[in-house]
């Protein structure tokens, strides 16, 4: 398994951007897919953004389209969520997550399918 570690998190007013980071380390990071999901006060955790194992193909809940991009730098270990255009109701923490099988589609991240998780990085975005 990956050991993953995200940073980028803070204080945002709305409408404006932070970019999260996640680094991984101690396993094959390059082979599999990986994610972002948020959990707010009192709600579960929720699915974000998936990116699959090349960084070909993206998938998004519906309430981040158009103002969050999911991305990866394989060469790095990393993975980027760029968010633009933040909300209030963005504010979470966001945690970062890695597929349990090897050369996996972003369906598999969506539906939870995990086999790592980062400790989470608090969002705050003020009205």
């Amino acid at each position: 398994q990956v050991q993953l570690v995200e940073s980028g998190g803070g204080l945002v007013q709305a409408g404006g951007s932070l970019r999260l980071s996640c680094a991984a380390s101690g396993g094959t990071f390059s082979r599999l897919a990986m994610g972002w999901f948020r959990q707010a006060p009192g709600k579960e955790r929720e699915f974000v953004a998936a990116i699959t194992w090349s960084g070909a193909n993206t998938d998004y809940t519906d309430s981040v389209k158009g103002r969050f991009t999911i991305s990866r730098d394989n060469a790095k270990n990393m993975v980027y969520l760029q968010m633009n255009s933040l909300k209030p109701e963005d504010t979470a923490v966001y945690y970062c997550a890695a597929d349990s099988v090897m050369y996996g589609g972003t369906y598999n991240i969506a539906r939870g399918r995990i086999g790592s998780w980062g400790q989470g990085t608090q969002v705050t975005v003020s009205s």
